[in-house]
């Protein structure tokens, strides 16, 4: 009798340091950054998407006015179809490709800007005044959340890759996330700027 009562009192404080086990070892912890990275980078997605959806609407603006630059408005939709494939290929789960395509926009954007300046009644434009406070509004947005998703990643990298967490990471499948920067050499570069005419 006084055996089984035992294996009951066992059982019972097994069962209550169970719970602080799994907080010992990190369970809780790596979860909770991982949501916190997962958050982080839903609101990356939604400001490139947004600032997709702002292109075609700053493209129809110039076409009115510069019907001469085909060039640049070609490269500008193209490099917004790329962002746009990036986000919906796999859920725009991969944070590389997703930086290499957001900068492959900002490049022919800048390209777009440069052509504009031949332009000042587009510049005095109403219209595309206010798409182009959007879209700074929406660069700014996207940076500030490129910021915050890259702070949660450095934070749960860091914690999977510390003892003890690091057993629990290993058991639960728990795995390092990449970080939102660009890595393709040509995304990287300045667009180049040529002012003579061909």
């Amino acid at each position: 009798m006084s055996f089984l009562r035992q294996s009951r009192r066992r059982a019972m404080l097994f069962a209550l340091a169970l719970p602080f086990a799994f907080g010992a070892c990190g369970y809780n912890s790596i979860q909770s950054f991982d949501e916190q990275a997962a958050q982080a980078k839903q609101n990356i997605d939604a400001q490139l998407q947004r600032r997709a959806d702002l292109i075609p609407n700053l493209v129809n603006t110039v076409k009115g006015f510069a019907a001469q630059e085909e060039r640049v408005l070609t490269e500008v939709t193209q490099a917004r179809a790329g962002l746009v494939g990036a986000l919906q290929k796999s859920g725009g789960s991969d944070p590389v490709e997703l930086a290499n395509a957001n900068q492959q926009l900002t490049g022919a954007l800048g390209r777009l800007t440069v052509a504009i300046e031949a332009y000042p009644e587009l510049k005095s434009n109403e219209n595309f005044l206010r798409l182009q406070d959007e879209l700074t509004g929406t660069e700014n947005r996207i940076a500030v959340s490129r910021t915050d998703y890259n702070t949660a990643v450095r934070q749960y990298n860091e914690y999977i890759r510390k003892f003890p967490q690091v057993l629990t990471a290993k058991a639960t499948g728990a795995t390092a996330r990449a970080y939102f920067e660009v890595t393709d050499s040509a995304a990287r570069s300045a667009p180049t700027v040529d002012f003579e005419k061909k």
